[in-house]
């Protein structure tokens, strides 16, 4: 098997920050617009969107995890996410994003860790890097499904 040297990733614009993940998660970006807003629910929770005739939870990562995030704008979409861990009867959820994401080519040579801020083993960012001059989080998106599984369980009943 070859040795893989570089990856494929997107760079997800946030309104205070940036999320890198590979590029096979995202299966779409679409326009911000909430059929069903969540009046109940946690602030990180904004309520789902219809894509693919199919009811797609919204999260803001930014809110979700303890970043301050701004209201929505006209640059505001969704990014659609592959459910990899299975908890979401959809197989998608979605991220509030500033814009669309920008693809880049990851290897070694650009990229360290950037150990500046801790986060919390239980949250939804695995970490920071230094990418030339952006500093994207990595989000632990099985952690991101698993809350919005969460939240839509103790919403529903």
């Amino acid at each position: 098997m070859k040795n893989i040297e570089e990856l494929y990733s997107l760079l997800v614009p946030l309104s205070q920050a940036r999320l890198i993940v590979p590029r096979t998660c995202v299966a779409e970006v679409v326009r911000y617009s909430l059929v069903e807003p969540s009046v109940d629910g946690p602030a990180w929770f904004r309520g789902f969107v219809s894509w693919n005739d199919l009811r797609v939870p919204v999260v803001c990562f930014e809110e979700l995890s303890g970043i301050a995030s701004s209201e929505p704008g006209g640059r505001t979409r969704v990014a659609i996410f592959n459910a990899i861990a299975g908890k979401l009867e959809t197989g998608y959820f979605g991220i509030m994003t500033e814009g669309f994401p920008q693809l880049v080519r990851v290897n070694r040579d650009v990229m360290e860790l950037d150990d500046q801020q801790s986060w919390p083993d239980d949250g939804p960012v695995v970490c920071q890097i230094r990418m030339i001059n952006e500093y994207p989080l990595i989000p632990d998106l099985e952690k991101v499904e698993e809350l919005a599984q969460e939240c839509i369980a103790a919403l529903a009943g």
